[in-house]
């Protein structure tokens, strides 16, 4: 909808002052995608602590295929890995959820 411009103004200020009184707060598609890459990057480092923790070292191939997983993928390991004992467990969760 494309309105007069005297029109435009008023809506304009309208709304910078609901933004004002309700502390509406936006983010653009760049703070959003960075946003996620935070997480998955902090998701990532914290898998990667608990497999360092729960079977030891982990191989820096596997540690190459936690880096390619989604978040969603990254959540399912994080679950998956309270059960592993060793790095087995971890090389077949792998093969069997990298390209599911």
């Amino acid at each position: 909808m494309i309105l007069p411009k005297g029109l435009e103004n008023e809506f304009w200020e309208d709304f910078k002052q609901f933004e004002k009184e309700r502390k509406v707060t936006y983010i653009t598609n760049a703070e959003r995608i960075g946003y996620e890459r935070g997480e998955l990057a902090e998701g990532r480092s914290l898998i990667l602590l608990l497999l360092n923790t729960r079977i030891g070292e982990v191989p820096q191939q596997n540690r190459t295929a936690i880096e390619s997983l989604t978040l969603k993928k990254l959540e399912a390991l994080g679950q998956a890995l309270l059960n592993f004992t060793s790095t087995d467990d971890l090389v077949r969760w792998l093969q069997q959820n990298q390209n599911s």
